[in-house]
C-alpha cells in the first residue's frame, strides 16, 4: 500500500504545482494588459462627413489600435476607412499567438483593399490606415498613406512609420539633383497618396522588420493627417508634458485643434496607449 500513496502524493504536489504555474501565468497576463491606458479623441472639422475609423482591443495575444482615414475628396471615404478598421479587429480576435504578426498585417491589409475594391465597383475611393500590438513590452506595426505612428519619450517624439506621399518622391528627386528644395516644398502633388488601402496597384504595407522595445512611460501616438496639419511637434510635445491620462491628453489635443478654428480643417483622430 505504501507505494500507492507515495504515487497519490506526487500526483497531488504536481497538480497543485501546475495550478500555481497556470495561476501565475495569467496573472503576470493580466498585469502585462492591465498596464497600457488607452484614449482616443476625434473631431469633425470642417467636413461634411467624418471619414477617420477608429479601434482598439485586448486579447491574450495582446492589445491592437488601428486607425484609418478615408480618403477626402473621394466618395465612399467612410466606408473604407470603416471596413479596414473592421477587418483588422477580426483577423485579431481571431489570433491564437504571436508567432506572426506581420503575417496578420500583410494579411489583413490585402483583405481589406480587396474589400473594398468589390465595395467601390469602380467608384473611387480608399483609406489611409496604421496599426500597432502591443504584445509585453514589444511595438509590431503596419502602416499605409499618410496616419502617423509615433512614441513619445522621455519629452520627445521618435517617428515610427514613413508617409506614403508623392513627397517622399520629390525629395529624392532634389537629392539627385533633378529640381530644387523650394519647388518640391511647392509642388501642388506633395501630399498626393501614392499608397492607401482601395487602390488598385496596392502592394503591401509598411511593416516592421524587427518589434520595436517599449518602455514604462512610453505613449504610443496613432494619430490621421488632421492632427499633424492642425498642430506642430512642439505644440503636441507642450500638451504631452502636462501629463494626465491619454483620455486626457488626447481631449487636449482635440481641443487645441478646435480652438485654432481652421476652415479648411480635416477630420482629426488620435489614439493613446500609455505603456505602464
Amino acid at each position: 500500500m505504501q507505494p500507492y500513496f507515495v504515487v497519490s502524493g506526487a500526483a497531488v504536489l504536481f497538480a497543485v504545482l501546475l495550478m500555481i504555474r497556470i495561476r501565475l501565468t495569467r496573472s503576470s497576463n493580466s498585469r502585462t494588459v492591465s498596464g497600457i491606458e488607452i484614449g482616443n479623441g476625434q473631431t469633425i472639422g470642417s467636413r461634411s462627413e467624418q471619414d477617420d475609423y477608429f479601434s482598439s482591443m485586448t486579447t491574450p495575444v495582446g492589445t491592437l489600435a488601428v486607425v484609418a482615414d478615408g480618403i477626402s475628396g473621394l466618395a465612399n471615404g467612410r466606408m473604407s476607412s470603416t471596413l479596414a478598421v473592421t477587418t483588422f479587429t477580426k483577423a485579431f480576435a481571431k489570433l491564437e499567438d504571436a508567432t506572426n504578426l506581420n503575417g496578420y498585417f500583410a494579411e489583413a491589409a490585402t483583405q481589406s483593399n480587396r474589400g473594398i475594391l468589390q465595395n467601390l465597383n469602380g467608384q473611387g475611393g480608399g483609406t489611409t490606415l496604421a496599426a500597432v500590438i502591443v504584445c509585453g513590452y514589444q511595438l509590431y506595426y503596419g502602416a499605409v498613406g499618410d496616419s502617423l505612428i509615433t512614441i513619445y519619450r522621455n519629452g520627445h517624439f521618435q517617428t515610427v512609420n514613413s508617409k506614403h506621399t508623392a513627397e517622399t518622391l520629390l525629395e529624392e528627386r532634389v537629392l539627385a539633383g533633378q529640381m530644387t528644395s523650394e519647388e518640391a516644398k511647392t509642388s501642388p502633388v506633395r501630399n498626393q497618396l501614392v499608397n492607401y488601402l482601395g487602390y488598385e496597384g496596392f502592394e503591401s504595407m509598411e511593416l516592421g522588420s524587427a518589434p520595436i522595445r517599449l518602455y514604462s512611460g512610453d505613449h504610443v501616438l496613432l494619430c490621421s493627417d488632421g492632427i499633424q496639419e492642425a498642430l506642430t511637434e512642439i505644440e503636441l510635445e507642450e500638451i504631452m508634458r502636462k501629463g494626465g491620462t491619454p483620455q486626457e491628453t488626447a481631449d487636449a489635443m482635440i481641443d487645441a485643434i478646435n480652438d485654432k478654428g481652421f476652415k479648411s480643417q480635416d477630420n482629426a483622430t488620435v489614439l493613446i496607449l500609455a505603456i505602464g
